[in-house]
C-alpha cells in the first residue's frame, strides 16, 4: 500500500475518533504538573501566564466560532461515523485556509499545552498534533476530492492547507447564526474551560498551596457549566434550530 493511502487510511480510523485526541496531550500536560512550581516561584506571575495560555486557547475557540457560525447544513460539523459534505466550503474561513476548524483545535492544543510552562510537553503536544490530524486531514481531502472533483481540486490548488493565506480572503456566502454556532460548538467551549479549571486546581495542589479556588476561575467554570447546561437543553428541545444549518 502507498504511504498516502495509508496515511489516508489511518486518518479515517483517526477521524472517527478524533473527539478524544485531546486526552492524549492531556496525559502530557498532567505529567508536566507533576514537577509544577509557580511561574519565577511568584503566584501573581503565574496567574498572568494562565492568562495568556487561556488567551491562545481562545483565539482558537474564536476561530472556530467564526468558522462554524458562517457554515452551511451538513458541512463542517461534528460527525464521527463517516465524512459529509452536502457543498464545498469555499468563503470566509475556507477561502483563507482548507482546515480552519483543526487550525482552531491547534490553538486551543497550545494554549492547554502551555500551562505547565514545560517546553516538552509543548513539544510532545505539538508533535501528537501533527501526526494525528495530518492523517485526518489527508482522510478528509480524499473524501471530498471523490466527492466533489475538479472544484475541490481547482480550490484546493489555491488555498494552503494550514498556514493562512489573508490575502485569499473572500466574504462568507451564508450570514453569520449565533444558533447555530451555539448548538454546534457548546461541547467545545464548555470542554476548554473545564479543562483550564482543572489544570488551574492541579497547578495549585502540586505548587504546594493550601486547596482553594481562586474566584475568577471558579465564576468562569460556573458561567460555562450553566451555559452548557441550558444549551444542551434548547438544543434537545429544537430552540437552537436554523433553517439550512
Amino acid at each position: 500500500m502507498l504511504l498516502k493511502d495509508e496515511m489516508a487510511r489511518s486518518g479515517r480510523h483517526l477521524f472517527r475518533w478524533r473527539s478524544y485526541l485531546p486526552l492524549v496531550p492531556l496525559l502530557g500536560v498532567v505529567y508536566g504538573l507533576a514537577h509544577f512550581s509557580y511561574l519565577g516561584d511568584r503566584e501573581d506571575l503565574d496567574v498572568i501566564w494562565e492568562l495568556l495560555c487561556l488567551a491562545v486557547a481562545t483565539c482558537g475557540l474564536a476561530l472556530r466560532v467564526l468558522t462554524v457560525g458562517f457554515a452551511p447544513a451538513h458541512t463542517s460539523g461534528r460527525n464521527t461515523l463517516k465524512q459529509n459534505a452536502d457543498v464545498l466550503n469555499t468563503t470566509g474561513a475556507y477561502s483563507i485556509v482548507r482546515h480552519p476548524l483543526y487550525l482552531g483545535n491547534f490553538f486551543i492544543w497550545l494554549g492547554i499545552a502551555l500551562f505547565p510552562h514545560d517546553p516538552w510537553v509543548v513539544l510532545v503536544a505539538v508533535l501528537t498534533f501533527w501526526v494525528c490530524y495530518e492523517r485526518i486531514m489527508i482522510a478528509e481531502e480524499e473524501f471530498l476530492q471523490f466527492r466533489f472533483g475538479a472544484a475541490f481540486s481547482e480550490w484546493a490548488e489555491r488555498i494552503p492547507a494550514f498556514l493562512p493565506a489573508f490575502s485569499n480572503w473572500m466574504p462568507p456566502a451564508l450570514p453569520f447564526s449565533w444558533r447555530s454556532t451555539l448548538a454546534r460548538e457548546n461541547s467545545t467551549w464548555f470542554a476548554t474551560i473545564a479543562t483550564f479549571f482543572a489544570l488551574e486546581l492541579a497547578g495549585d495542589f502540586f505548587a504546594g498551596q493550601a486547596p482553594h479556588v481562586d474566584l475568577g476561575w471558579l465564576l468562569l467554570f460556573l458561567a460555562g457549566l450553566l451555559a452548557y447546561i441550558v444549551l444542551r437543553w434548547m438544543k434537545k428541545h429544537h430552540r437552537l434550530d436554523v433553517d439550512g444549518r
